[in-house]
């Protein structure tokens, strides 16, 4: 007879350790300094700051494949293809140009549900919906299904972001106290890890950046 308390046998409390949850990594090492194992696949984050074009470069070089990358055709903001081959193979990017906002985010739910490509960047003009992140959360799953490996989706947001529903949001600012090629990388929310920050730079010779140290809280 039941009497309200749970065996010591039932399969809640006999429960291994979580599963690790795919990720894509940000930056080279990053887990050596704090930053985590990357960024879940099947998820929507979010990447504000000055620097957000290049966290989305840094992201896509990690990434393997062809990349998304949707704006608006209205922006001013346009990658250019000399800047970008320190990072990426420009040939990888392919560029799709919407002439409405509300058609971003749509090219976004879509290119994510087709499970097509590990990676997609939406530049937006603006903070998108909490209905949409949720859509696009769900775009992602339903294309890991298909492909057997979940991709992964980027919101680039002006200003300090906001984007409500997603999984981490990342601020990315040059370091004007540092010498050239230095920046602030903050994570600013996520689901299972706290806000922190880290020194960024680029070592002599190399393209990506190395995390050089954490900045501690004050």
């Amino acid at each position: 007879m039941y009497d309200g308390f749970m065996p010591v046998s039932h399969p809640l409390l006999q429960r291994g350790p979580a599963r690790d949850t795919p990720s894509m990594a940000l930056l080279p090492q990053g887990e050596h300094h704090g930053l985590g194992h990357g960024l879940a696949l099947g998820r929507v984050h979010e990447g504000c700051g000055p620097a957000r074009h290049r966290l989305a470069l840094w992201l896509a070089a990690q990434a393997m494949g062809p990349v998304i990358w949707i704006a608006p055709d209205w922006g001013a903001d346009r990658l250019n293809p000399c800047g970008m081959m320190p990072f990426i193979d420009p040939a990888r990017l392919t560029f799709v140009h919407p002439k409405r906002a509300e058609d971003v985010l749509w090219s976004m739910e879509e290119v994510l549900r087709t499970g097509a490509v590990a990676l997609a960047v939406a530049d937006l003009p603006g903070l998108p919906s909490l209905t949409a992140v949720r859509r696009m959360h769900l775009a992602a799953e339903t294309g890991g299904k298909m492909r057997g490996r979940a991709p992964l989706g980027l919101l680039l947001t002006p200003g300090m972001g906001g984007a409500q529903g997603v999984e981490s949001r990342w601020h990315l600012a040059p370091d004007h106290k540092a010498s050239a090629g230095a920046w602030t990388l903050r994570r600013l929310r996520a689901r299972t890890a706290p806000e922190a920050a880290w020194h960024v730079a680029r070592e002599k010779g190399t393209a990506l950046p190395r995390i050089t140290n954490a900045i501690k809280a004050a």
